[in-house]
């Protein structure tokens, strides 16, 4: 921008340069001839009209109540997957509620209709799902344990022989590392290392980084233990640290427990919860019956894997058969320990060598920090996903921070039982629990036993096995029952989030307990006079023949009126039944 004065001075010199020029041309004799503009004789462009004014957006305000109600639907959905079972169930609701209470009616105006009909599917497909996989009685989905899958791996097929290169850098390795087991430089050890670097190389990248956020506990409590702390890698083989990992033979958790190993080592096992899973206690166990196989294999950690995997009675008799104390020269020969343990040994020292120093076997290294949590006690049991939603975290979560726990609740008969919750949200947990009434607590189903009832009898009353009122009661699938004890009946009290069984009149969405809508089936209207239409929710233990001679039908009227092509029944599925009034 230029300055004033250099403005005003710049003009002044403009008029007297126009001043100069006019005398200049006031002395010329010449006449002045004006310069005529020249006319253009093109025709002229008519002017443009002006741009019309946007036309106002008229919004179409049934598709704007569908948006709305799709709205809550997908919040709905985010609710549900988190785990908040209230939440999900308000914001269900709410998407129905928007449709119901519009002027247009959810049921004249055909794309409400379709709206309203494609909802209430959804969220009755949800209330199915709910009750299948997360009513709080259904035991929770385990993983394939690794070491099935690797000893049969090796077992089959035998490692290829270490190269040279391999050889050095071992030896010097172990020369350097220090380890505090004693690991020979066995050549099917030195196979195994190569093998992780290669055709293992993903699992075991994958043990190390699962692991590092356990390492530090397990080993601070083989330290207190007075245990070598090279012991702390056994977890990489047996379970790659995962704490839900279930093998073929029903061991269990990192430390792969087989069930009556776990109790002798201080664990509890029921069916509610299996400390087998839970890391820290596991851990506890683990280092218990390291030190009880130590004493009895005199502090040979060779026999004491071996013992590990294939049980101490197994090692013994073959020490006695063989007349060898050495596991190296009684796995020369198959006649004294079976193959899975001759490998497993190697294995479990190839997995110490490179989990203490995995850069210089081409691994990454790994650092987490530990598992913080806190603990809550709690006055009853508690569905998990309420604990969720009152910590403000998901099912997930607090599923991960209590793998001991089997099914979706706390145990019942388990006094001041403590859940683990995300470190900074104890204190709301506690919160809500202070100001909670008995319905917040698991809906629990108590029955009182009649005379002349039997575990079976009860069982088949309410549609469940008998094993599983057995051990929900701590009892024997034999134990005999007395009139007037009071039993558990494990069945469903997941949240019924939309339940509806005909769409003649939409008024109102029953958001209601699985428990009050379990025991009565719901009736519709039909032509028949005689009949009724009867929505019957399938329970575990339900055949087509059960259902028939419930309702005095025929299996081939259940399978003609619901268009059943087998006889095949998912729990949770609702069947319609053509029964009499007379009923």
């Amino acid at each position: 921008m230029m300055p004033q004065a250099w403005s005003s001075r710049l003009a002044i010199a403009a008029v007297a340069s126009a001043v100069v020029a006019v005398s200049a041309c006031g002395t010329n004799p010449r006449p002045q001839v004006s310069a005529k503009t020249p006319v253009d004789t093109k025709p002229q462009a008519a002017p443009a009209a002006p741009a019309p004014a946007p036309a106002p957006v008229i919004k179409d305000p049934v598709q704007t109540l569908i948006d709305k109600s799709q709205q809550r639907f997908d919040e709905g959905e985010r609710e549900l997957k988190a785990g908040h079972l209230d939440r999900a169930r308000a914001a269900f609701d709410a998407s129905i509620s928007v449709l119901l209470d519009s002027a247009y009616g959810a049921r004249t105006e055909p794309r409400l209709r379709a709206q309203f009909d494609r909802l209430v599917d959804r969220i009755n497909a949800y209330e199915v799902t709910s009750l299948a996989q997360g009513d709080g009685f259904v035991e929770k989905r385990y993983e394939a344990a690794p070491i099935d899958d690797i000893l049969a791996n090796f077992t089959t097929f035998t490692a290829p022989p270490p190269d040279e290169a391999m050889k050095a850098a071992v030896k010097a390795d172990l020369e350097s590392s220090g380890h505090d087991i004693p690991i020979p430089e066995q050549p099917k050890i030195l196979a195994y290392i190569q093998v992780f670097q290669t055709r293992l190389r993903d699992y075991i990248q994958d043990s190390l980084e699962r692991g590092a956020k356990y390492l530090p506990m397990i080993q601070s409590v083989f330290r207190a233990e007075g245990l070598p702390l090279d012991l702390a890698y056994i977890p990489i083989i047996e379970s790659s640290f995962k704490t839900n990992a279930l093998s073929k033979a029903s061991a269990k958790g990192p430390w792969q427990f087989m069930k009556a190993t776990a109790q002798e080592n201080g664990l509890t096992t029921n069916w509610f919860i299996d400390e087998r899973s839970d890391p820290e206690k596991a851990t506890l166990a683990a280092a218990s019956y390291l030190k009880t196989l130590s004493k009895m294999f005199d502090g040979d950690w060779n026999l004491v894997l071996a013992a590990y995997n294939g049980g101490p009675g197994r090692v013994q008799r073959a020490m006695k058969s063989s007349g060898m104390d050495d596991f190296w020269e009684m796995s020369k020969s198959s006649k004294y320990l079976p193959r899975e343990t001759r490998e497993y040994v190697p294995l479990i020292l190839a997995a110490m060598i490179v989990a203490r120093n995995p850069v210089q076997y081409g691994f990454e290294a790994v650092t987490a920090e530990p598992i913080q949590y806190e603990k809550v006690e709690l006055p009853h049991p508690i569905d998990l996903r309420r604990v969720a939603e009152w910590t403000g975290t998901t099912v997930d979560e607090i599923q991960s921070l209590n793998p001991e726990l089997r099914r979706w609740t706390t145990p019942v008969k388990y006094p001041n039982y403590e859940v683990k919750v995300p470190k900074g949200t104890g204190d709301r947990l506690e919160a809500r629990l202070a100001e909670a009434s008995p319905a917040d607590f698991t809906a629990l189903k108590w029955y009182t036993v009649r005379k002349g009832e039997t575990l079976l009898t009860v069982a088949r009353k309410f549609g469940v096995a008998r094993s599983d009122v057995a051990e929900a009661n701590n009892l024997s699938t034999k134990a005999r029952l007395h009139a007037g004890q009071e039993i558990i009946i494990p069945r469903a009290p997941a949240t019924l989030l939309a339940a509806r069984t005909d769409r003649t009149a939409p008024t109102a969405v029953a958001s209601r307990s699985l428990a009050s809508d379990a025991e009565r089936p719901s009736a519709a209207r039909t032509t028949n006079p005689q009949l009724t239409q009867i929505t019957y929710r399938v329970k575990r233990g339900d055949t087509l023949s059960s259902i028939a001679e419930l309702f005095d039908t025929t299996v081939a009227k259940i399978k003609t009126w619901n268009r059943m092509h087998s006889n095949a029944l998912v729990a949770g599925t609702r069947l319609k039944i053509m029964a009499s009034r007379t009923r």
